[in-house]
Order: structure tokens, then sequence, then C-alpha cells
């Protein structure tokens, strides 16, 4: 039976791909190889520099973001190795799994996913490795499987601190374009990103931001790698082609996504997404319910994970909000399954799009017979009339 009106995705991504984004996908696909095709490299490869906020080389791959994992280590790691990893959440620990399946040594410092990388503790296991065996660090920017953001100046400090000349790699696959993301400012060496979240685009691309130091380990790394590797992208990429087939419609789609984040401009970017998060944290309370993330600072504005009442499953939850209100909510992952229910709020996403999924969980809630008190997205009204956005603050 049909549904009428839209469905709501409010899953943290493939967050929902704006008209604008499609129609440029929806072009026939020109030949790759001929001279049109350069000044569609060109524009993308240049436009995810502007995003990463990097003057050096973006690699952009047709995969999802493990794709993107996989050749960040691969291009820069030998067998045996040992890379540093801190457990954030979900996302972070698949990392890791896949270091080890690359014949790395991953070591994990434990965490407790509620919240971000803890730089002391990775500057401490620094300093214990004074024979330099650890060979990279690599943390989640934004954990997608917990809403906790990690201070990556704060890891950077703390590698410096420690004197370790450790790589510091990044995924911010949920975090660029949706959070302030700055690769060479910070200190990072490789950086992970994929399409299908800030940049608003369906699942489908992935991307390497590669430092000067990174390029040089990589010319010593042993790894075998052929489709992910950096070196056989840079010729062909500095005259705007590819050394196999590209995501040829995808790429007109990216072209767009980053003309319409600058159109808004990044910094309004990241004021809409830390504004909707905090939005959305102060509905949460008001319902009585905690949020997954419990430290000050590390909350984000791409999504909220928010923690079912003992006895309670967010599994069933979710299914009652689709159900009755079109409304796909994000799942808990691993540790926290059916424990969490994750609000998505992040890529083309305003006010009353925010308005519409809070009220639409609030009355989920009630719908499944979850303890919660009322007035939620009332609240969470309160705070964007009492806080409204820079643009329309200054209109």
């Amino acid at each position: 039976m049909r549904v009428a009106g839209r469905h709501f995705l409010q899953i943290p991504g493939p967050s929902a791909v704006p008209d604008r984004i499609l129609r440029a996908i929806d072009m026939p696909v020109m030949d790759h190889r001929g001279p049109a095709f350069a000044d569609v490299g060109l524009k993308a490869l240049e436009g995810m520099r502007s995003i990463f906020r990097t003057e050096g080389q973006v690699v952009i791959y047709p995969s999802s973001g493990t794709g993107a994992w996989e050749a960040a280590l691969a291009n820069t790691m030998s067998p045996g190795d040992r890379v540093l990893m801190y457990e954030t959440g979900h996302f972070a620990t698949l990392w890791m799994e896949l270091a080890g399946k690359l014949g790395l040594v991953p070591e994990f410092i434990p965490g407790d996913w509620r919240g971000g990388a803890d730089p002391d503790a990775i500057e401490a296991r620094l300093r214990e490795d004074r024979g330099h065996e650890i060979k990279a660090v690599c943390v989640v920017h934004n954990e997608t499987s917990t809403g906790s953001v990690t201070q990556v100046p704060d890891v950077r400090r703390a590698i410096d601190a420690a004197g370790h000349p450790a790589l510091l790699m990044v995924d911010t696959i949920s975090g660029l374009a949706s959070l302030d993301y700055r690769h060479d400012e910070w200190g990072v060496d490789v950086t992970v990103s994929g399409s299908q979240k800030g940049l608003m685009l369906p699942p489908g691309l992935s991307f390497n931001a590669v430092g000067e130091k990174a390029r040089e380990a990589a010319k010593s790394a042993e790894c075998k790698r052929s489709y992910w590797d950096w070196e056989a992208m840079r010729g062909p990429n500095e005259r705007g082609y590819f050394p196999y087939t590209p995501a040829t419609n995808m790429l007109y789609g990216l072209i767009e996504a980053v003309a319409m984040l600058h159109e808004e401009g990044l910094e309004n970017v990241f004021a809409r997404h830390a504004r909707h998060g905090k939005a959305t944290r102060a509905a949460v309370r008001a319902w009585g319910l905690d949020v997954l993330c419990a430290r000050q600072g590390h909350e984000s504005g791409v999504l909220t994970a928010v923690m079912m009442p003992e006895g309670h499953s967010a599994d069933a939850f979710r299914a009652t909000t689709l159900r009755n209100f079109d409304l796909s909510l994000g799942n808990g992952l691993s540790k926290v399954a059916d424990r969490v229910f994750r609000i998505g709020h992040l890529g083309d996403f305003n006010d009353l799009m925010l308005m519409a999924t809070l009220s639409g969980v609030e009355m989920g809630l009630a719908k499944a017979g979850v303890p919660h008190e009322s007035g939620g997205a009332q609240v969470a009204m309160q705070y964007l009339k009492e806080n409204p956005s820079a643009q329309l603050a200054a209109e």
C-alpha cells in the first residue's frame, strides 16, 4: 500500500540526496578517456581539496569508506607494522579489524564508547614506545555509532608532545562537510572520508587526503596494493583522469555538492550542524532519556545516539516509528545493539526537517510505550527560536 508524503530518512548516513545533486547525477555518461572529461576530473579533485582544506593530494576511489580505510593503511604500512588505534565505537573497531587482516599489528586502547579518543592515553602509550615500533596512530573523528567526536588537534599535540614519528590517520567519513575539519592545519597525514554523509551524495565514492609525510612513507611501504595505489593515481589525476574507469556520474554529483557547500559557506554548514545537535540533545534530555555521548565537548552535530530505558528494545521502538510515521532511525551497533537508537541530523537539513523528525520520535516513544516525559520536541523548538542561525539572525 502506498504511504502518502515523504519518507524521513533520519539515519546518520546515507543522508538524503537533494534534488540538485540528483539532477547533476542524472546526465548521460561521457567518455572518461575523452578530452571533455578532464574538466570533470579536475573540478572534482580541486573541489575536494577545498573541503578537506588541504593543498596536497586528494585521491578519489569508486568505493565505500571501507576501501579508503584500506587504502590509507596499504599505501603507508608494511606487514608486521604496529598501529595504535582507539576504541571510540563500532567503526573504530572495524578499522582495527581491517588492519589485522592486512597483516598489521593493531594495538587497541580500550574506550567506553561514550566519548572521543583520549589524547592523554595516546601520548602515554607513545612515550612508552621508545623504539618507535608504532608506525601510525588511527582515530575516528566523528564516531557514527555513538555520536562522539575526537578532538583531532589534541591528538596531533599528543603525538608531538611524545616526540613520536608515527603518522596520524583520521577517519572523518561522517564528519567531513558537517563538522569543522582542517587536514593541513591540524597536521593530519592521511584523512579518510566517504560520499554518503555530509557530502549529500549516494554511497559510492571514498577519499584519501594525503600529506607529504604519508607520501614519503608510501615510497618504502611494503603492503601489497594495486587498485588502492596512490602513486598510480597521481599521474592521471594531474591531467584530470583516472587509471581505471571512474564513477563518472557520481563525480558530476560531487562537483554539485561542493558548489552547494561553498554557496552556503562551510562555516555556516558547521554552525548549522552544531545548532541542530544542541537542539536534539535538549529534546532527548527533556524526554528524560540519556545521550550516549557523555563527555562535554565531544558531542556530535551529525547525529545523536539515545539510550533506551532499561528493559526496552530500541529496535522495537524503531520498528514502531517506521511503521506508524514512516521515519527511519539508526540502529545500535555491536556493543550497543538494541540499546540505543540514533537520530541523524546531517546533510541537506533545516529546522523544519529537524522538528518533524523530533516530533516523529516523540510520537514513536508514546506509541511504543517507552517511558518518557512529553514535550521534548517543544524544548527543541524553543531552543531553535532562542538561538537562530547566523544567516537568519543577520537578515
